[in-house]
């Protein structure tokens, strides 16, 4: 028998960091060489559980200074009442940004906590739509050999995977050629998208709109920045009628995907729940799209969006990152498998289902 409400309090909030080290890798905009993962525990009723987010490891610092006070006392079965006190109560440190990413890491343990005192998977206590949520692999580096990306891309394909992700923008005048290679790896019947994490301009985004089209590309994400609706919007009109138009992944607040929205920049809006305020962000960001009537993909960390992406009527898919696949196997028990292009929410275990291998994360601490 589950305690009642009244009687369970959180009484404890920790936080650690982890920074894994990779190969360096690069995108449209960016190089790095390392990911950082931020981990939070609360306690209570005789349980500690767990949830996570990818950050910088100042997020752990603003955990550590700023949540216990507003999370510590508060009744673990009232999550969003939490998520509003943490979300009200930090507006001089900046409510998007580091403030987004730390309470979406509480937010995910606080749920995890609910979760397992009342013995149910997450996927269930949110309410469970669907039985599996398709996803599309992630990878393809502009910073990748012909034969990396290839090798790669083919891999994924032969696993089971229909729908592929490869990095452009970074040196536009390859895109159109290492796009056809990627084309050639993965044959005719695979749908490939494209990332261009708003390295182009809108002249260079049409044109190379068309260009992927020809190729056989479905999905152009970030053809200009994401801060640029009047460019998502153009594109969106311009582009091919088979290419849809995505961003999103930026979004910390329902104000950001709110304007998006009205602002028709894109035929699918992406949400990252490790950003946009975790379980209870995500839950408010899918209910916009359901009034817009826009399809939704949940943005990288796959363990934690499994079950959300299999609790909302407009989720399409979701990105499965090749670091976060990496990190997640390795740190963690329990993480869900792609089973014919899917991924399924665990229903043998309460919460995430997952549990937290801090002896082979230690090596990692930030």
């Amino acid at each position: 028998m589950a305690p009642s409400a009244s009687e369970v309090k959180v009484e404890k909030l920790a936080v650690s960091a982890f920074t894994i080290p990779s190969e360096p890798e690069q995108d449209g905009t960016l190089t790095w060489n390392r990911t950082t993962l931020v981990v939070v525990e609360v306690t209570g009723g005789g349980r500690t559980e767990l949830g996570f987010t990818y950050a910088d490891k100042s997020v752990a610092t603003l955990v550590a200074e700023r949540f216990p006070g507003l999370v510590e006392g508060t009744n673990v079965f009232d999550v969003q009442a939490t998520w509003w006190k943490m979300y009200t109560a930090i507006p001089l440190v900046g409510r998007p940004g580091r403030a987004g990413g730390a309470r979406a890491a509480v937010d995910f343990a606080l749920w995890d906590l609910k979760a397992r005192i009342l013995e149910l998977p997450l996927v269930k206590l949110l309410g469970q739509v669907r039985d599996r949520i398709d996803i599309y692999a992630s990878g393809g580096f502009t910073n990748y050999v012909d034969s990396d990306l290839q090798n790669q891309l083919r891999a994924w394909v032969e696993g089971g995977i229909s729908r592929v992700k490869m990095k452009v923008g970074a040196r536009p005048e390859n895109d159109i050629a290492r796009v056809g290679t990627a084309r050639d790896a993965i044959g005719p019947m695979t749908e490939l998208y494209v990332d261009a994490n708003g390295a182009y301009d809108r002249k260079n985004a049409l044109h190379y709109a068309d260009e992927f089209y020809r190729l056989g590309v479905t999905w152009f994400e970030e053809p200009v920045s994401s801060d640029d609706l009047e460019g998502l919007r153009l594109l969106r009109d311009r582009a091919p009628g088979g290419m849809e138009i995505a961003a999103g992944e930026y979004g910390y607040d329902q104000f950001y995907f709110r304007r998006m929205l009205e602002a028709g920049a894109v035929d699918v809006l992406q949400i990252d729940a490790t950003r946009a305020g975790g379980v209870t962000g995500f839950l408010e960001a899918a209910a916009l799209c359901h009034a817009w009537a826009m399809p939704l993909s949940a943005h990288t960390a796959p363990t934690l969006h499994t079950p959300l992406c299999c609790a909302v009527q407009r989720a399409r898919h979701l990105e499965y990152f090749h670091d976060h696949v990496r990190i997640e196997n390795r740190l963690f028990e329990g993480v869900p498998q792609p089973e014919g292009g899917a991924l399924l929410p665990r229903l043998d275990e309460p919460g995430f289902g997952i549990r937290f291998k801090r002896a082979d994360a230690s090596r990692y601490a930030a």
